[in-house]
């Protein structure tokens, strides 16, 4: 079967319920669990979703630091994002930077210097996402200041179960290395998905595949369903849903089979799982 690798930065895609034209209102976060939703990808609006980021590398021939994953701002000083995205041995913390509340990328860069880059210890490299514990923290030089455009997303409670079906919603620039470097200023994406239960997202990845064992992991969560495909969604961005009238980020992109297979949903990194492990060196905010 296909192996997803840490070049592939389309690792997910998202597939979308109905068939429709519709684009969705917006939910509040007092939004519960709901069926249909929106086609495709759309842009999103200013403000709407203030912690997202954009992981740099810096790209010598085109001397630009390039847009190489999404995270998400869950402090001051810290972003949250996929392992995968910094397991290349020659990115030092000092060879990634992060860019925050920006909507359209590259479009007036200000970028934040990466001091330290903590992957989670059971990331096993040669696995990569697949193996589960696709989780890193990146340490900011500097705290940044927040604004409406700048802002924290709150952790669930370790305890938190998301029910299956219940809509989230998913952001990033999109798909960045199929032979298409963006460099023009492209605007964030924002897709609502359906949570899909461990179970069932596991046997659609058998169903597919020559491994019996469990591909899923109980520290993964999937969400997307059968319908159009859309490949918006960064590795390492965050995936978000409404919890007791607030968002909480309970996924963060990792992998999934590449675009164009209807039947396999996105998976993420099930953040419930590492709730503990990130408040080893991530305070709560005060």
């Amino acid at each position: 079967r296909p192996l997803p690798s840490p070049q592939m930065l389309w690792l997910l895609f998202l597939s979308l319920p109905g068939l429709g034209g519709s684009v969705p209102s917006f939910p509040g976060p007092g939004s519960g669990t709901q069926q249909g939703g929106p086609v495709g990808a759309h842009n999103a609006p200013t403000g709407r979703w203030p912690w997202q980021v954009s992981v740099r590398q810096y790209n010598k021939e085109l001397e630009l630091w390039q847009h190489l994953c999404g995270g998400s701002l869950i402090h001051h000083q810290w972003v949250l994002t996929a392992a995968h995205c910094t397991q290349r041995e020659d990115w030092e913390a000092y060879g990634l930077r992060v860019q925050v509340g920006q909507l359209r990328l590259y479009d007036h860069d200000t970028l934040t210097t990466v001091t330290k880059i903590v992957r989670h210890p059971k990331f096993n490299q040669s696995l990569s996402a697949e193996g589960g514990a696709d989780v890193a923290l990146l340490k900011l030089e500097a705290p940044v200041t927040l604004s409406e455009r700048i802002g924290l997303v709150p952790l669930p409670p370790a305890s938190l179960r998301v029910p299956e079906r219940k809509m989230c919603w998913v952001t990033g620039w999109g798909y960045s290395s199929l032979g298409v470097t963006l460099l023009w200023p492209y605007q964030l994406q924002e897709v609502m998905v359906p949570i899909v239960g461990n179970e069932v997202c596991n046997q659609r990845y058998q169903n597919s595949s020559t491994n019996t064992g469990q591909i899923i992991k109980d520290d993964m969560l999937c969400a997307g369903s059968e319908g159009q495909d859309s490949c918006q969604g960064d590795s390492g961005g965050p995936l978000v849903c409404s919890w007791e009238g607030t968002w909480v980020q309970v996924g963060i992109v990792s992998w999934g089979y590449s675009c164009g297979h209807r039947d396999f949903p996105g998976v993420y990194a099930r953040v419930m799982s590492f709730i503990s492990w990130i408040r080893k060196f991530v305070p709560p905010p005060s």
